[in-house]
Order: C-alpha cells, then structure tokens, then sequence
C-alpha cells in the first residue's frame, strides 16, 4: 500500500470533497458525508478559489515523492505495518492563522496527513515521523484503542515526539516542549495528570487534561507524556523501536523509580 495517490483525487473531485470521500468509506465502513465530517474535524480543507490555488503549489512541491521516501525508510526502522497513507490540503482558514500549516491523524491501519503548501520538507518529514510512530504503538501494542486511559495516550503521544527528536534533533520537536520548565512539568505530572491517569478516552476530561482546556496547564498531558517518555529512555538506554511493545506502566515506572 503505503502512499496512496489522492493527487490524482484531488484533480478531478477538489470543488467535491463528499465524492473525494466516496472513495475513503471502505476504510471506515462508514458513509461518504460522516467520513468527510470526521476527516474535516481535524484538519482536512473545505474547498475555495484561494485553497485551489494552494493546491497547485502543494502539487508541484510533490509531497507524495517525500513521504513514500520517509515511509519505507520509518517502517524499516521500526518493523511497522503497510498501511495506506492518504494526503489531503489542509483547511487553511483554520491551521495558517494558527501557524501549524500540517497536521495528522493515525489509525492502526491508516494514516492522514494534513499540509499546506508551505510546509517545508523537515516539517513534513517530521509529521510523518510522529505520526507513523503512533501507528506503530496502535499495532504493536496489544491494547485496543477504544480502551485507552489518559495514561495510556500521554504515552503514545511522548514516544511519537520522542522519535521525532531521535531522528532529527531539537529543532523540528513541537513547540509546546518549550513550554514549561522541567519542575513546572514534574508539577503538572504530580497534581493535575496523575490524579487523571485512569480517565477513559471516551470522557471529556480525557481531552481536556491532554491539550490542557478548561482550567488545565495548557498541553499538559503531551507535555507531561514527553516528559515521562524521554526520563525512561535516558535512564534505560532505550530506542524508539525498544519502547513500541512496553506497557504504558512499564514506561512510566520506568521513568518515575
């Protein structure tokens, strides 16, 4: 499988994405309008005259050519699975004023990214990085998705941007890893994530610690996943590809003992 040719979609259906979709609702046993729906919640465009224009950019800089690369090279390195990797623009209204311009969505048997033409190639290269990365926690990880706790997603949140740092260094990591200081993060471990680590992934506290809404440190538990993560890794000596198959409470005793 691997890169699957949506620029070939896009020619032909970009002024109608609910067709574009018609040819996603096999992946997802689910109709063309519900997947549009879905995919458009986290981050796939909304068709104008100024995304068309991006979308010739986005065609010409090939980021199809980049990711199948980076692909075989990711799913060599980690044993991963072959999956379909599907490229869409992304819904500029939203994600250039955030100044993201990527974004991306994993499945134990597929994988979404999101650009914006100008993404450079270390950023795409880097997205594709963490989100394989979650891709290969999914599969290898004998847990099933809908049973996650919050501890359970901080983690595979941590090991996808530690894998980043791994393969390219400080520079292409998130910028919420700037956020806090190593004592503000061990605070936020202490007295706001881990009196919530058995939250279900179903509840709506789950999503709020995580990307720190409501009245919680803002990326808290990415941050703090990050932060347990790469304390496991340095004390243990441990890889990326070492960390796919450790229980979430592995890691974490790990990291905390």
């Amino acid at each position: 499988m691997g890169v699957i040719r949506t620029d070939q979609w896009l020619l032909s259906d970009y002024k109608n994405p609910i067709q574009l979709c018609e040819r996603l609702a096999g992946y997802f046993q689910a109709s063309a309008e519900e997947v549009y729906d879905y995919l458009y919640l986290h981050g796939m465009y909304f068709p104008t005259d100024k995304g068309e224009k991006s979308l010739n950019t986005l065609l010409q800089k090939n980021p199809w050519k980049v990711v199948e690369a980076e692909y075989e090279i990711l799913s060599e390195l980690w044993g991963g699975p072959d999956i379909p990797i599907f490229l869409f623009p992304i819904d500029e209204s939203v994600y250039r004023v955030q100044g993201e311009g990527k974004s991306g969505l994993a499945f134990h048997d597929k994988l979404f990214l999101f650009l914006s033409d100008a993404i450079p190639t270390s950023s795409l290269r880097a997205l594709l990085t963490h989100e394989y990365n979650h891709v290969c926690r999914l599969i290898q990880y004998p847990k099933l998705e809908d049973e996650y706790i919050l501890l359970d997603t901080i983690i595979l949140e941590g090991m996808a941007e530690y894998a980043v740092l791994e393969r390219f260094g400080t520079s292409y990591q998130a910028n919420w890893l700037s956020f806090y200081t190593e004592m503000e993060v061990q605070e936020i471990w202490r007295d706001v994530v881990y009196p919530n680590k058995d939250v279900r992934k179903t509840a709506i506290k789950h999503q709020e610690v995580l990307f720190g809404t409501d009245a919680y440190p803002t990326m808290a538990g990415y941050c703090v996943g990050y932060y347990l993560v790469k304390k496991c890794v340095d004390a243990n000596h441990l890889t990326s590809r070492d960390l796919l198959k450790l229980p979430t409470k592995t890691i974490v005793e790990l990291a905390t003992t």
